[in-house]
């Protein structure tokens, strides 16, 4: 099954996880210092909350479609380059507390995009190279 990411930066990730808790009716699947993550079945969403600045509004700090396996990100990988988007690609890197293969792609608004796969949890929440 793919899903959707939605990634939030924001101020107050304790209210953030206490409001998003009530909004789907589900607890965080994965809760580390300064972030947290929704697995929602229904919508199919992966809602990510990484802890910003105090006192700043919530912000958008990148989108993504989760896929089962790295075979779908390379399939991913290649229908976005033959279709002419400049693309990262990142194998077993470690970010949001995940070891992921993902390739990167940004939108006409400079929004960055990730095709991802989650191969094992992490103890590491590295910046992504998209931002």
């Amino acid at each position: 099954m793919s899903r959707v990411q939605l990634a939030l930066r924001v101020c107050d990730l304790e209210a953030s996880i206490a409001f998003y808790a009530r909004l789907f009716g589900a607890d965080p699947a994965k809760r580390r210092p300064g972030y947290a993550n929704f697995a929602i079945a229904d919508p199919p969403l992966k809602l990510v909350l990484i802890e910003g600045e105090p006192g700043r509004p919530t912000a958008l700090d990148h989108l993504g479609v989760e896929v089962e396996t790295t075979g779908a990100v390379r399939d991913a990988s290649s229908r976005l380059a033959a279709a002419g988007m400049a693309t990262i690609a990142e194998n077993d890197t470690e970010c949001c507390y995940a070891l992921q293969d993902k390739v990167w792609v940004r939108g006409p608004g400079d929004e960055p995009w990730e095709v991802y796969v989650v191969k094992a949890d992490s103890g590491v929440r590295e910046k992504h190279a998209c931002c």
